[in-house]
């Protein structure tokens, strides 16, 4: 199923720590979420770089979205996901610039799901890359 998800009329679109990082969903399905952000000072490390949190929390966040979207769709209407592991690695520095975060899932079960989310600059450069693994919470 790839049916798009309307980002504007959603529940979860970025508000809370999403909103305040700037990230932004443009293109969410069951089997992929895009989104995007521009790197200000209020995202930088003391030496001018981004926080590795930074990407952390969006890896998270995208992988987090993936995931809750795929479980409604296709197991139930009522679950939700929690993160249970995220790791990350950061391949190259960046100190300006608009960032496109993009999912995959890698496993998508019962219980559990593994997402892969990529983080690249404006010229597709490969900045972040890491694998969120979720519970299912399927029941009350």
């Amino acid at each position: 199923m790839t049916e798009k998800i309307d980002v504007n009329n959603s529940d979860w679109t970025a508000r809370g720590f999403d909103a305040e990082i700037g990230l932004q969903y443009v293109d969410v399905t069951p089997d992929a979420v895009r989104a995007e952000f521009t790197v200000t000072d209020k995202l930088l490390q003391p030496f001018g770089i981004v926080h590795g949190g930074v990407y952390c929390s969006v890896i998270e966040s995208v992988a987090s979205i993936s995931g809750q979207v795929w479980l409604v769709s296709n197991v139930t209407p009522d679950g939700h996901v929690v993160g249970v592991n995220n790791s990350t690695d950061f391949l190259r520095a960046v100190t300006t610039g608009h960032m496109t975060a993009q999912s995959k899932p890698i496993h998508r079960g019962r219980r559990q799901q593994l997402w892969e989310v990529d983080v690249a600059d404006e010229n597709g450069k490969l900045i972040a890359q890491g694998r969120v693994r979720l519970q299912n919470i399927t029941e009350g």
